[in-house]
């Protein structure tokens, strides 16, 4: 498992962390910042040193934050495999609502704080449980595949969750000609492409569709028009624009992007392939099309990669994950996240079954 424990997250004095994040994001954020957010990461050390408990981040959170306190860290698959096992009691998940249920879901006797009362996502909005049941309906049979970037209930209605890391192996796990993917238009289409799947768009309840639904058209993928509000913003363009200014540039791109961006990229894959891409790759600059705060944290653990800034698009889902929201949720017990039954037990099998895969 990838995921990362940093020295940081056990300093409990505010000048050793002053220090620690000095040298690390000096480049990146002024000292006055780094100042005040060491107080809040050394304050929120010793809370979680008192508490016992654990702190999760993923690869979208603030730099201040992500090279600080987290325990560990990684891309949403490491952090549901470390999630069902992890011993730390509470359990701080810094993400957005639908990451914490996993947590729940995979850990259901620990405590799970959200260190926001909302921690919303496009992706885990588009959809619900209802439209899964309707698809089912109107598919009789055919298995259904979720992204995990959707909430406890419509996992509860899929045969096996993804990730954007391993939706392609998901999909070819599976003993069936068709598969219904959700929610995610662009990451359908391009997983669909990767394993040469026709993919159509049905009008399910107000959904928006391609013109044909499916009833005389050959498919083999049923997918739905749910999008990132982040990755959907990039286009072709931006690219262009950025090889034309440096030919030698590596642009990597997040698999929610639209098919054509990932086209025009050197990389596509999850948020932890994309930062293990730029370690292991002699490019000296990078492009990096997903939540821009990623690129920073990047930056402070290679700071001899040029990242290209034309990344200006932050997630505002994971921006409302803060330190001094951490601080007061270990402070105050916010904001316990519950998975009821039967949602957990029947999501947690669709959780399971993606996690054997890998």
């Amino acid at each position: 498992m990838a995921t990362r424990m940093t020295s940081t997250a056990t300093t409990t004095s505010a000048e050793e962390m002053y220090d620690a994040l000095a040298a690390r994001l000096g480049d990146v954020l002024p000292d006055f910042e780094l100042r005040h957010k060491a107080e809040i990461a050394a304050e929120i050390n010793r809370l979680k040193a008192e508490r016992g408990a654990v702190i999760l981040g993923h690869n979208y959170m603030e730099p201040a934050l992500f090279h600080s306190v987290c325990d560990f860290k990684g891309d949403s698959l490491e952090l549901s495999r470390l999630a069902a096992t992890v011993a730390g009691d509470p359990i701080v998940f810094c993400g957005v609502r639908f990451m914490a249920e996993t947590a729940k879901i995979l850990n259901p006797g620990k405590t799970v704080l959200l260190p926001t009362a909302r921690g919303g996502c496009s992706l885990a909005e588009s959809i619900t449980a209802s439209d899964v049941r309707r698809l089912k309906k109107r598919f009789p049979g055919v298995p259904v595949v979720t992204y995990v970037n959707t909430y406890a209930d419509v996992k509860a209605e899929t045969d096996i969750c993804c990730t954007s890391g391993n939706a392609v192996q998901v999909v070819e796990s599976l003993d069936s000609d068709r598969v219904i993917f959700l929610p995610d238009e662009f990451l359908a289409k391009n997983v669909a492409r990767e394993t040469g799947k026709r993919v159509i768009f049905p009008t399910v309840n107000g959904n928006s569709s391609s013109a044909s639904d499916g009833g005389e058209l050959q498919y083999e993928m049923v997918g739905w028009r749910g999008r990132c509000e982040v990755h959907e913003q990039f286009t072709p363009e931006d690219i262009a624009t950025v090889r034309r200014q440096f030919p030698d540039v590596m642009v990597l791109a997040h698999p929610e992007c639209p098919p054509e961006v990932v086209d025009a990229s050197d990389f596509a894959g999850s948020t932890s392939a994309m930062v293990r891409a730029v370690q292991e790759s002699s490019a000296e600059r990078y492009l990096l099309l997903t939540e821009c705060s990623m690129a920073d944290n990047i930056v402070a653990e290679n700071p001899e990669k040029e990242m290209v800034r034309l990344c200006s698009v932050r997630c505002p889902h994971m921006n409302e994950i803060t330190l001094e929201n951490v601080r007061d949720a270990l402070l105050h017990d916010r904001w316990p996240v519950d998975v009821p039954e039967p949602s957990r037990t029947r999501a947690r099998a669709s959780i399971e079954r993606m996690l054997e895969i890998g």
